[in-house]
């Protein structure tokens, strides 16, 4: 059984609809099972950078700590039970991993994403957490929202990526990330077998939803073209949870264009989330 924790934070994102985060979360919120679903009160203020090149990094912090809360409180109800984490921006799957990585050592983690979000504060050019989300989970970031080396970098699988900032690219390199282009993608089977050869025992999911296609989902704020198709995401999560067990997954970044606007996505979304529970 899955338990479901929405998180509607906005303050990661550098995106000008990153308040729209919120409504997309919260219409995510309204399908699910209201007993298995927490909602989580995000606070509204940006926050500061506090000197650290990141932007609104004091929200980001406080926003961690709900979360890693909410999970040690899960971890004490129903410890059986793996927990969906929902967004907001990319930001909160960083305490999900690290929570997930704690109870299983030999961890990988999928980050299914347009973009591999492998940016430092030195190399961002937005400030907006949100890039630099995986580069964290490696433990490369400023410590106060990094991982500190619970996720090796050669036990990470980035799907889908097709926007790579140059010093993404060398991230790639340097840490000895496996990358699967939405090419690779089309076969089901890619990967699980991507995951099993990094030697992990098991795998936590991230998904962004821009790595769907744009024909396949309107409430996105930073489309790019030539991405996977439902069907085809859907399918990979299904045979990599067929072979490795999965003890954690986030989604995020659903940005409907308005409140009103927020419905007509969730049938996709929906099926991805069906795939990850």
């Amino acid at each position: 059984m899955t338990r479901y924790l929405v998180v509607p934070q906005w303050q990661g994102s550098p995106s000008s609809r990153a308040m729209q985060l919120i409504d997309g979360a919260h219409a995510i919120a309204g399908d699910l099972p209201r007993s298995s679903t927490t909602v989580l009160d995000v606070p509204m203020e940006a926050g500061e950078a506090l000197g650290t090149g990141i932007h609104r990094l004091s929200a980001l912090q406080r926003v961690r700590g709900l979360v890693a809360d909410a999970l040690e409180a899960h971890d004490v109800d129903a410890p059986e039970e793996h927990v969906l984490t929902i967004g907001g921006d990319c930001g909160i799957a960083l305490a999900p991993i690290a929570h997930a990585a704690r109870r299983s050592p030999g961890l990988a983690v999928v980050w299914i994403d347009a973009h591999p979000d492998l940016n430092s504060p030195d190399t961002s050019a937005s400030g907006a957490f949100a890039g630099m989300v995986l580069r964290a989970v490696i433990g490369d970031g400023v410590p106060e929202l990094s991982l500190d080396g619970a996720v090796r970098g050669d036990r990470v699988v980035v799907g889908g990526a097709r926007s790579y900032d140059d010093p993404e690219l060398a991230a790639v390199e340097e840490f000895g990330i496996t990358a699967l282009t939405v090419e690779a993608l089309r076969d089901p089977d890619a990967l699980a077998e991507a995951v099993l050869a990094t030697g992990a025992d098991a795998v936590y999911i991230h998904v962004d939803i821009d790595a769907l296609d744009p024909a396949e989902i309107a409430g996105n704020a930073h489309p790019e073209p030539f991405g996977v198709t439902v069907v085809e995401l859907t399918s990979a999560i299904g045979r990599l949870r067929a072979r490795v067990p999965m003890v954690g997954a986030s989604l995020a970044g659903y940005s409907p264009a308005s409140a009103a606007a927020a419905t007509d996505d969730l049938g996709a979304i929906l099926r991805v989330i069906g795939a990850l529970a």
